[in-house]
Formats: structure tokens, C-alpha cells, sequence
């Protein structure tokens, strides 16, 4: 089941979706026609905090942008119900992307809220018509999409060269560049990070990264803050990885 646009969703006009559309990442040069097409075919939805936006197998009609909240992408297996978390993206990010280019027209993924979230759902087809009118979403677009198929590269070279110490390492030196707040004894990762998903990230068990942080605490690396986790020193953490020949 979709999640439904809230009462107070419904009293937005397309003048109050184009702000909106104005101030996204993408959104400050397009086209007066671009905006309008887009706030004209968009809505604004609220959805709680471990509900699905889509999963894996429906139909991939949609992009979303994150206007409040986070949101989690991962795979399911159908089976055992076990869980692949693929990232956590933060607000005002983009995603649903493979409505863009998906054969299938099918999710092959799910997305979660990670936490209570507000987003904004935009037709795909009248997106794809955006980029043919208007060259910097165009632009903008493919180097997203370029972007995301650099970090997972990244995260295959990571699985297949590093071993758990390493991957939690590069992990959490992502995550403090982009969820990070700046403190006196370093840097917080300013999202709560379950042990379980973590796990999920870096393809280990929740045991083995409980180990693997409470050692990393012992030498002075991290401290946990209020579910959060502290990093020291981030500068520390990261691991070059061995130039290996990937796909193109």
C-alpha cells in the first residue's frame, strides 16, 4: 500500500510544490516550465517512521525527494525476510532513480523511513520530461545516478578486498563526512545506528560489530553518545582499497 498524501499535504498548491521544487538540490536553475510541470505533477506525503515508501516488485512510477527525515534503501530476501541495507540517504536527497531507467518498470528494491519522513513524489514519466526540456536536470540526473554507481563499485571492491574491520572503518568515515557534526573531542554521526544495521551495511553480523566497536571505544577511536556513535578521529579510519578492474 502507497503511503497516502496527509490532510495538510492536500492544502499545498502547485504554487507551494514549486517553492518546494525551487529549493531542492536540483531545482534553483531550472526553467520556470520544468518547475511548473514538476510541482504540477508531484504531491507531498508523509510517512512514519518503519513504513514502506515501496518494496521491491511494485511498479517504478515514482521519484521521491527527502524534504524532512531519512530514508533506507535495502533488499529483502523473500525467503528469510533478512535484510541488506544498500544506504541511508539524508534530506533533500533524490532517489527512486531506477524509475528512470528500469526495463522491468519494477522495483528491485524496498525504501523504508528510516524515521518519520516528509517527501515529495514526483512522476516519472513528467520527470523524464523535464530532463528532455531542460539540460541541467539532465546533467544533474546522470551525474546522480553516476555518483550512486561509483559507491556501490566502491562498496564491491570493499567486500570482495577488505575484511569487517576495514569495512566498519571506511563505514563510519562515510557516515561522519555526511551525517557528521562537528564537537570538541571530534566528530558525531548525528543518526542512531543500531548495531543490526550497521551489520546490514558492512555484511557481518550484529555480534561480530558489537566486538568490533566496543574494541574501537577501548583503544579511544569512538565513544558512544546518546545511541550515537562519537568518532574521534576520522581522519584514522579510512583504508585505501587495491585498484581492482570493475565493470564499466
Amino acid at each position: 500500500m502507497r503511503p497516502k498524501p496527509s490532510p495538510r499535504a492536500h492544502d499545498l498548491t502547485t504554487s507551494d510544490r514549486a517553492t518546494i521544487i525551487r529549493q531542492l538540490e536540483f531545482g534553483p536553475g531550472l526553467s520556470d516550465s520544468v518547475v511548473s510541470r514538476l510541482a504540477e505533477n508531484s504531491v507531498v506525503i508523509d510517512v512514519r517512521r518503519r513504513r514502506f515508501v515501496y518494496r521491491a516488485g511494485e511498479d517504478a512510477d515514482a521519484l521521491y525527494a527527502i524534504l524532512k527525515g531519512r530514508i533506507k534503501l535495502c533488499r529483502i530476501e523473500s525467503r528469510t525476510q533478512r535484510e541488506a541495507v544498500i544506504d541511508i540517504l539524508p534530506e533533500g536527497a533524490l532517489f527512486g532513480d531506477s524509475a528512470l531507467y528500469s526495463k522491468a518498470g519494477h522495483r528491485q528494491n524496498c525504501a523504508v523511513a528510516y524515521e518519520t519522513c516528509k517527501l515529495l513524489r514526483i512522476q516519472a514519466e513528467q520527470f523524464k520530461l523535464g530532463m528532455a526540456e531542460d539540460p541541467q536536470l539532465h546533467t544533474y540526473t546522470f551525474r546522480l545516478i553516476g555518483q550512486r554507481l561509483e559507491h556501490a563499485e566502491q562498496r564491491l571492491a570493499d567486500f570482495a578486498l577488505n575484511a569487517i574491520p576495514a569495512r566498519l572503518d571506511r563505514l563510519l568515515a562515510d557516515f561522519s563526512d555526511r551525517y557528521g557534526v562537528r564537537e570538541s573531542e571530534g566528530v558525531l554521526i548525528d543518526i542512531p545506528l543500531p548495531h543490526r544495521e550497521i551489520a546490514s551495511i558492512v555484511g557481518s553480523t550484529r555480534e561480530s560489530v558489537t566486538v568490533r566497536l566496543n574494541a574501537m571505544r577501548r583503544e579511544g577511536t569512538i565513544e558512544f553518545v546518546n545511541r550515537r556513535i562519537l568518532v574521534k578521529r576520522p581522519e584514522e579510519l579510512l583504508h585505501p582499497v587495491s585498484e581492482v578492474p570493475l565493470a564499466s
